[in-house]
Formats: C-alpha cells, structure tokens, sequence
C-alpha cells in the first residue's frame, strides 16, 4: 500500500513539474522567441527599404532618381511597421501577410484578400493578446481618436480609431468586410481593423477596433505629428 501512495505522490510531482514547465514555456519562452523575431522582421525591413531604390533609365547621365516601387506582399514576409502611441512610446511591431500560426509568432498579420495598406476598403491586420510577445496586450485600452500609424518605407499612413474595442465572436468575420458591418461606415473608404483575442487567456470572443485613414505623407518628410514626443 506505501508503494502505491509513493507512485501515486511521485506521479503527482512529476505531472505537476510539467504542467509548470508547461507554463513557464508559453509564458516567457514563446514571448523571447517572438521579441527576437519581431526585432529581426523590423531590421530586415529597414535594410530592404535602405536598398530599395532604382535608377531612371531615363535620368541624365549625371543624375540619380530613385523610383521606390510598391512591393507585392508575400506570405510570411513582412511589409510594413505598425506603432500605436496609446500603447507606450516603444511599441512598434512589424505586419506580415497571412494569418497563419508560424505568422503571428512573428508579429502582426494582415488577413489576406483585404485591401492593400492605405488602400480602398479595409485593410485588416490580428495580433496575439498574450504569448508570443504580448502585441496587443493592452488592446483594451485603445480608445476613438487614438492613432494608429504605419510605414512601408516610403510613406507614413496615420488612422484614426472611430469605434471600438467592440467585442464580438470568431465566426463574425463580417467585421473585416470593405465596409464593415458593425463599424459605423455607411459607405465605401480607406479603413482599418485591428483583432485580437477575447478573454485576454482565452480566445472565445474577439475585440475589435476600427479606423478611418486620416493622413499620408512621404517618409523623406519626417514622422508624422501623431509619433511626434
């Protein structure tokens, strides 16, 4: 009978030292990984836009003109830098095409088939609210007004939240039509949707907030007034 409560005891011990390492790996270990990810798509981005120009063919011998062209958006490949201010003066996380796993481990991920950023229609992005980094940990503070601003290397783009955090279901994949239904949009424009996931352990439920593109200007201009410190 001793035998059997020192099985059953050493058998406890041992579940609950996995269940612990369990913990430790989806609460430190994924978010390490996805900090250092997140750093390099940001640097690989910036070396990409650093190399990015052409020269005209039909410039003077003499004179250099740099065409940036727009790139296409690959799967898994990053394409622009995110930065929400309401979130802390450092957060910025790079967005990626697609919304698969092995993606959203390594920033923000635009759904794809929505539009293209600054786009007509609705160009839509998701992010974790906790592991792999915690992007949107804080989504539930984001507030109408706040700014949301992105760059793709040649130029800025400043949204503005109209509505949100609005909580809702995963099935609802209504909210990121062109003009989506829940949004407040009447017709058709240049919007943004940000999701993420609902309780903040959990994932049940979505939140949601929408965006209206307010401003662009070009990068060679400065950061726009909405990162301005």
């Amino acid at each position: 009978m001793r035998a059997i409560v020192r099985t059953a005891s050493e058998l406890c011990i041992t579940v609950g030292t996995l269940i612990v390492l369990f913990v430790a790996y989806v609460l430190f270990w994924t978010g390490v990984r996805a900090d250092g990810a997140m750093h390099d798509q940001i640097d690989q981005l910036h070396r990409q836009w650093a190399q990015g120009g052409v020269r005209s063919s039909d410039a003077p011998e003499r004179q250099t003109v740099v065409v940036k062209k727009p790139a296409p958006y690959h799967y898994g490949r990053a394409f622009a830098i995110m930065y929400i201010p309401r979130l802390g003066s450092r957060w910025n996380k790079p967005v990626l095409e697609g919304t698969g796993r092995d993606v959203l481990a390594k920033g923000l991920a635009h759904y794809r088939g929505t539009a293209r950023l600054g786009g007509k229609g609705n160009f839509a992005v998701a992010g974790h609210r906790r592991t792999y980094g915690d992007p949107l940990k804080d989504f539930p503070e984001l507030r109408p007004g706040d700014a949301v601003v992105l760059t793709d290397g040649t130029t800025w783009f400043t949204y503005r939240i109209d509505k949100g955090p609005y909580r809702t279901v995963p099935t609802d994949i209504g909210v990121i039509d062109p003009v989506p239904r829940e949004s407040g949009y009447t017709r058709s424009g240049r919007y943004l949707t940000l999701t993420t996931c609902d309780p903040e352990w959990g994932h049940s439920h979505r939140l949601i907030v929408w965006a209206h593109l307010d401003s662009t200007q070009p990068v060679e201009a400065g950061e726009p007034k909405a990162l301005r410190r």
